[in-house]
């Protein structure tokens, strides 16, 4: 009975881990990665697709992207995209490649990614504390039902508290490492 609740918790917890990871790797760093642009949405042909749908995307160090697109006429569409992503991303048009420039970030702006950063984590983490009280309630709910004893009920909810604090190290270590590449 309980295994299946920690199982249902291990699952969710590497949901949401696995989205606050790739949230952060989302977020500009001084270092280029594909990831920065590689989920825009280019509306072309009447169709939504994304940057990665519609051709390859690779660092140039030390900080320039390029996308290769397969199909030249998708260049227009793709460079309004990049420009109008919010990013403050520039994209030069070079045939079918197109070329992104990053800047050096300011310190104001390091300021304000680190801030956004750790939101992002605290967001998470509400969400897994949010995951474990659940978890915690039907386990307390079998034990008034007396579906488990006490004991069972007890080391449960220590197992779930593993689980939970393990998933709150790992966006941690995630954290760290973006700031650390957001202060490079």
């Amino acid at each position: 009975m309980t295994d299946q609740l920690l199982k249902d918790l291990s699952g969710n917890l590497k949901i949401v881990t696995d989205a606050m990871k790739l949230d952060l790797s989302g977020i500009r760093t001084n270092r280029p990665s594909p990831k920065m642009v590689d989920s825009i949405r280019v509306q072309y042909m009447e169709q939504e697709y994304t940057i990665q749908q519609l051709g390859s995307i690779s660092v140039v160090p030390p900080r320039e992207i390029d996308i290769s697109l397969w199909d030249p006429a998708s260049v227009p569409a793709v460079v309004k995209a990049i420009e109008t992503s919010g990013m403050g991303l520039t994209a030069n048009n070079d045939g079918n490649l197109i070329r992104i420039n990053l800047p050096a970030l300011t310190d104001e702006r390091r300021v304000e990614l680190i801030k956004l950063v750790k939101e992002l984590t605290e967001k998470s983490k509400i969400r897994v504390r949010g995951i474990r009280d659940d978890i915690n309630k039907k386990i307390e709910g079998l034990f008034k039902e007396k579906m488990i004893t006490e004991d069972q009920k007890f080391r449960s909810r220590e197992k779930v508290q593993d689980a939970v604090d393990k998933a709150n190290g790992e966006m941690e270590m995630a954290l760290g490492a973006k700031i650390k590449e957001i202060s490079e």
